[in-house]
């Protein structure tokens, strides 16, 4: 992945209206960073918080959980028990069955899931309302699908520093 141009400079993504356009370049940059940035990011360092901050490791599940959920709002659907429990997750400590390697490949599916619900989205039902959460907080369409892609890159911002300073040994 040594692209030297950006995603959104590489052009149009096919099949995605162009309001969605935005959307779907920041979660396909989003997954090219963090595949570049996390190449050689060792697993015992996932759950390391320096000086307080959030983890590696929470960094990834949030990543991947944030996309899930607000996609699934923005569909029109509520979340699952399944959504519920990894929302909770998010925050463990110390999972047995994560490593660097299958949560990176369990973001990147999510971008999958995310594009094809990019691509699928019909440009009519951008401005319908959406119920966020139990309490049903006002959104829409466009304003989840724009919150999934500016949350991820700043999640991505953070992890990255993070990653940067536990490579280099701390604070």
């Amino acid at each position: 992945m040594s692209h030297t141009l950006e995603v959104w400079q590489r052009g149009p993504l096919p099949d995605i209206t162009p309001l969605l356009q935005p959307v779907g370049h920041a979660l396909l940059q989003a997954r090219e960073e963090l595949e570049l940035y996390l190449t050689d990011f060792s697993d015992e360092l996932l759950w390391v918080r320096p000086a307080g901050l959030a983890s590696v490791s929470f960094h990834l599940q949030h990543l991947s959980g944030v996309l899930d959920r607000v996609f699934t709002y923005a569909h029109g659907f509520g979340l699952s028990e399944t959504q519920f429990k990894q929302l909770a997750d998010e925050d463990v400590v110390f999972i047995v069955d994560f490593n660097t390697r299958n949560l990176l490949e369990r973001f990147s599916a999510q971008v999958d899931l995310a594009m094809a619900q990019l691509k699928n989205t019909d440009p009519e039902t951008l401005t319908e309302y959406r119920g966020v959460g139990r309490a049903g907080l006002p959104s829409t369409v466009i304003g989840l699908l724009v919150h999934a892609a500016e949350h991820t890159m700043r999640h991505v911002g953070q992890l990255m520093v993070t990653a940067a300073v536990l490579k280099n040994g701390g604070l």
